[in-house]
C-alpha cells in the first residue's frame, strides 16, 4: 500500500508541476461546460425582419407595430430606394413583411386583406418558426376587430426563398463542408508543427539560416494544400450527395475558401508553435477549430439564438464568416455585394493568426 501511495503522490506531483496538463484537466472541462450550457438555445428570438408599408395608414402602422413589439422579431429599418428582396439577397434580414396598398380600406369594408411575407428558408427550422409567428401576429391583429364586432379577414401569404422545400440537406450540407475544413486540415497542420517541438527537431531550424517567415509559410502552404484538396472533395459532395450547385458568381467562394484554408493553417501553426506537445495541441485545435465553429458560427444554431453576453465572441470566430460565404454561394447567390465583408473578415483573422505565430517563432529564432 505504501508503494501505491508513493506512486500516486509522484503522479500528482508531476501533474501539478505541468501547468499545461493541469489546465487541460481542470480548466478546459469547466470552460466547455460553460460554453455548451450558455451557447445552445432552442428558443429563436431577435430574428431580423424588414417591413415595407405601402399603405401608410393608421391600421397598417398598427399592424407593423405588432411585429415591433414581438419578442421573436427585430425590425430592421428599410433604407430608401431599397427593396425588401434586396435585403434578403444581402442576408441583412431573415424575412420581409410587405403590407399592400388599400390594406385599411379592405379591412374597413370587411373584405379579405392579405399581407405578404418573404422568408429566407436557408435555415428550415428558423423559416418555420418565422412563418408560424408571423401568422400568429396576423391572427391576433384580426381578433382585435372581432371584439368590436367588425369582421376582418386578414391573411399572410408566405413565400419561401432560397430553399422553398426546406430541404435540411441544403442547410446542413454547406455547414458540414465548413466543419470539415475547420477540423481535419487544422489537426494535421498543428500536429506537424507541435511534433517539431516535442521531438526537439525544431532545434535544427533554430541553428539554420531559414527565417521565421520562411519556416511558417512553408508549414502553412503544406497545410493549405491539404485543406484545398479537402475543399475540392467537399464541393464534389455538395454537387452530388446534397444536390446543390452554385447559385451565382462562384468567385467569392473561391477567394473565401483560399483565405479560410490559410486562416486555419495559420491558426494550426500558432497552436503548434505555442504548444510543443501533440496531445495538448490536439485539445487546443478541438476547442478553437471544432467547438467554436460548431456552436458560435451559425452553422447549426442561428446567431440570434446565442445569448447576448456570449454573442460577441462569435465575431472572433472565423467560421462565422465562412459559413456566410458558402451558403451564399450554394443557396442565395448574392455574390460579392452580399459577402465581400465576410471574405475580408476571414482574411483579416488569418493575418492576425499568422502575426501571432510569427511573433512566437521570432522569439526563439537564432540570428546568424
Amino acid at each position: 500500500m505504501r508503494r501505491i501511495l508513493a506512486q500516486t503522490r509522484k503522479e500528482l506531483t508531476q501533474l501539478v508541476r505541468d501547468r499545461l496538463a493541469l489546465g487541460l484537466v481542470l480548466v478546459l472541462p469547466v470552460c466547455l461546460t460553460a460554453l455548451l450550457g450558455t451557447s445552445i438555445s432552442l428558443t429563436v428570438t431577435d430574428i431580423p425582419i424588414v417591413i415595407q408599408d405601402l399603405d401608410q395608414t393608421p391600421l397598417s402602422r398598427r399592424y407593423a407595430d405588432m411585429f415591433r413589439s414581438s419578442l421573436t422579431f427585430r425590425v430592421v429599418t428599410l433604407p430608401p430606394a431599397t427593396s425588401p428582396a434586396a435585403m434578403l439577397d444581402r442576408g441583412t434580414t431573415r424575412a420581409a413583411i410587405i403590407i399592400p396598398e388599400h390594406f385599411e380600406r379592405q379591412i374597413r369594408r370587411a373584405r379579405p386583406a392579405e399581407a405578404q411575407a418573404l422568408v429566407d428558408a436557408t435555415d428550415g427550422n428558423t423559416a418555420r418558426l418565422t412563418r408560424g409567428n408571423a401568422g400568429q401576429i396576423t391572427s391576433a391583429f384580426a381578433q382585435q376587430f372581432a371584439r368590436t364586432g367588425t369582421r376582418a379577414t386578414i391573411q399572410t401569404a408566405t413565400r419561401l426563398w432560397f430553399n422553398p422545400g426546406r430541404d435540411p440537406g441544403k442547410f446542413y450540407g454547406p455547414g458540414f463542408l465548413v466543419l470539415g475544413l475547420s477540423i481535419f486540415p487544422t489537426v494535421i497542420a498543428a500536429l506537424a508543427m507541435s511534433r517539431e517541438g516535442e521531438q526537439k527537431t525544431i532545434l535544427q531550424v533554430y541553428v539554420s539560416s531559414i527565417s521565421a517567415h520562411e519556416f511558417l509559410l512553408g508549414k502553412i502552404l503544406a497545410g493549405m494544400a491539404i485543406g484545398l484538396a479537402q475543399c475540392l472533395l467537399g464541393v464534389g459532395l455538395m454537387f452530388t450527395l446534397f444536390g446543390l450547385q452554385f447559385a451565382g458568381d462562384p468567385t467569392p467562394f473561391v477567394a473565401g475558401s483560399v483565405l479560410y484554408v490559410f486562416c486555419m493553417a495559420a491558426f494550426a501553426s500558432l497552436v503548434g508553435a505555442a504548444i510543443p506537445n501533440q496531445a495538448a495541441a490536439v485539445q487546443a485545435v478541438a476547442l478553437g477549430g471544432f467547438l467554436l465553429s460548431f456552436l458560435l458560427s451559425g452553422l447549426i444554431f442561428p446567431i440570434e439564438n446565442i445569448p447576448d453576453g456570449l454573442r460577441w465572441v462569435s465575431n472572433l470566430v472565423q467560421a462565422r464568416y465562412y459559413i456566410v460565404i458558402v451558403r451564399d454561394a450554394f443557396l442565395q447567390g448574392g455574390g460579392w455585394p452580399a459577402v465581400w465583408w465576410a471574405v475580408l473578415a476571414v482574411g483579416a483573422i488569418g493575418l492576425v493568426f499568422y502575426a501571432l505565430a510569427w511573433r512566437t517563432m521570432r522569439r526563439m529564432q537564432v540570428k546568424a
